[in-house]
This record gives C-alpha cells, sequence and structure tokens, in this order.
C-alpha cells in the first residue's frame, strides 16, 4: 500500500533490502524492483530463480562469488539478470571501494551472456559527493574503453536530499526514512519532529518512583539503536522524559527533568530513533487522522 502511494506520487521503482521484500511488491503488482544488497542466501535456496521467471529483478553485486551465483540462478531461470555494481566512496559499508574495481566487475558482467551489466549503484556520505564524482567520472572513462556505459546511475538516501542533483549523471534518487522520518532524520537536519509520521503508542505501567516510570514498549518496538542519540525515542507529551533503558517489552523513563509527569496508565506516543527497524517489527500499521482510525496496514 505504501509503495504503491509513492509509486503513484511520483517515484519510477522500488528498491528492497531483501527478495522477501521484493516478492511482496511483486504480488502487489509493482514490477520495476531493485534489491540493494549483494544476494547470497536466496541464490542457494532457489526463491531468486523463482523471482527471476516472474520479474526482471535488479540486483546489486560487489564481488565476483555474487555475481557467479548470479549466473547460475540465471542459467537456471532460463532468463538474464540485470546487475548494478555497487560503489562505495566512504560509507564503508558494502560496495567496491575503486574504480578499477568496477571495471574488474563490469568485465565479468560483460563476458557472461546471463548476465547484463545496468549500471551504478551509490550511497555517499553527506558531504562525499565530490570524491563520489571523482569516483564516477573516473569509472565512466574506463566504461568508455571497454563499450558498456551505465543505463542507471543511482544515489541515495533520505539524508542526502539535500544533495540531489549534486552528483552529475545521476539517474535516479533511493529514500526510504523519509516515508515516515525519524529522530536520526531530525538530527540529520532533514526533518523536523512535526515531520514523524510513525509514533509508538505505549502506556505508563509503572511510577514505582517519584521521577521514574515503565512503559509497555521495548526493545522489540523501539528497538536497540540508539542512532547516536540521547535515550531511546522521543515522547511527544513529555519532551523532557527520557527512555534510558530498554528490556525486551518495557522502556524505562527518567522523569527527573519533568515538571508534568505521565500518570499511571496514561498512553503516550513515542517516535522511534531509527523507525526502519521499529517498521520491521511490526506486522501491521495503525493508520490515524485526526483523532480517527482510518486504515489497518
Amino acid at each position: 500500500i505504501l509503495a504503491k502511494k509513492q509509486l503513484n506520487a511520483g517515484a519510477v521503482g522500488i528498491t528492497c533490502q531483501k527478495i522477501g521484500e521484493a516478492e511482496v511488491m511483486f504480488d502487489s503488482g509493482i514490477n520495476d524492483i531493485l534489491v540493494a544488497t549483494n544476494v547470497l542466501g536466496a541464490a542457494k535456496s532457489g526463491r531468486l530463480e523463482s523471482l527471476r521467471r516472474k520479474v526482471s529483478v535488479k540486483l546489486c553485486a560487489d564481488n565476483p562469488v555474487v555475481l557467479r551465483a548470479y549466473s547460475e540462478v540465471a542459467k537456471q531461470a532460463g532468463e538474464v539478470i540485470d546487475v548494478l555494481v555497487e560503489c562505495d566512496t566512504g560509507q564503508k559499508r558494502a560496495g567496491v571501494e575503486t574504480p578499477d574495481e568496477v571495471l574488474q566487475l563490469a568485465q565479468l558482467i560483460k563476458e557472461d551472456p546471463r548476465l547484463n551489466f545496468v549500471g551504478l549503484m551509490f550511497y555517499p556520505t553527506i558531504d562525499g559527493w565530490h570524491e563520489s564524482q571523482r569516483f564516477l567520472d573516473q569509472t565512466l572513462n574506463g566504461l568508455i574503453n571497454l563499450k558498456t556505459l551505465p543505463e542507471i546511475i543511482s544515489t541515495g538516501g533520505t539524508p542526502n536530499f539535500v544533495n540531489i542533483g549534486k552528483l552529475r549523471g545521476a539517474t535516479e534518487h533511493r529514500a526510504g526514512t523519509c516515508i515516515f522520518n525519524d529522530l536520526m532524520m531530525v538530527k540529520a537536519g532533514y526533518s523536523t519532529l512535526e515531520d514523524c509520521a510513525l509514533t509508538i503508542f505505549s502506556s505508563v505501567v509503572s511510577r514505582a518512583g517519584a521521577d521514574r516510570g515503565i512503559l509497555d514498549s521495548g526493545s522489540k518496538s523501539l528497538t536497540s539503536d540508539t542512532g547516536d542519540l540521547r535515550g531511546y525515542g522521543h515522547i511527544i507529551e513529555y519532551p523532557d522524559a527520557c527512555i534510558f533503558k530498554l528490556a525486551e517489552e518495557h522502556g524505562f523513563m527518567d522523569l527527573s527533568n519533568c515538571s508534568n509527569k505521565p500518570e499511571l496508565g496514561e498512553i503516550v506516543r513515542v517516535i522511534p530513533n531509527h523507525v526502519c527497524v521499529a517498521v520491521n517489527m511490526v506486522e501491521h500499521l495503525v493508520a490515524i487522522q485526526g483523532d480517527e482510525i482510518v486504515d489497518l496496514i
């Protein structure tokens, strides 16, 4: 539902992190799908083959081992698989670190009749777009010599919306957190608290001390991801409260800085530090407009 809203608003495709997500998107009628990670487990289990028989999903790779797995899947499915090479220009996550490595992988893809080189994928750091441009320019010069040019040059993510248009040659931008926003995006300066669309409704189940309280939301809903922030979420009704510790099912509140403090049984709304993880922990989202429940997603 949410992916289709984005497509209806102008998005040109959907990015997924795993084959299970891509399967859901395809079953919902979405056909332009990029899986933005190396896929090995699903390639070996047969799930990727099954999906590729149905839809021309685009995959990413940063090493020859993954390319060999994709080639075998393509052989089994009797299809050609489109591949983007992931490039690291500072995030230090996945991705090759030099243009020469890109060219080596592009050559392997070119030599394999079951694979099709379609592009490059970047996730630059906020202040690393100059380095990304240098990386891209060098890579494109090498690809010209290989007579293999990318159709797609993909950038990301939500914090980098401020940099849209700064990478010459980019054809698309992948952003996920912006659909809800969270405290990490507030810290990054991309959004405000008012822009955060997802909150976790939690009950105050204990007030055993004057300056402390317990919520019935813990690491299974708020997640243990601090995002280099103070505490584990922002309580809208009590902004000076701090959720300083989590158990699996409970959040521990420090209320010493609050002039007004929540009552036992009160329901509060918590904006999580990292909404992506929070959404991944639940099966349903309750859509609220004003004071009314309008949908169950």
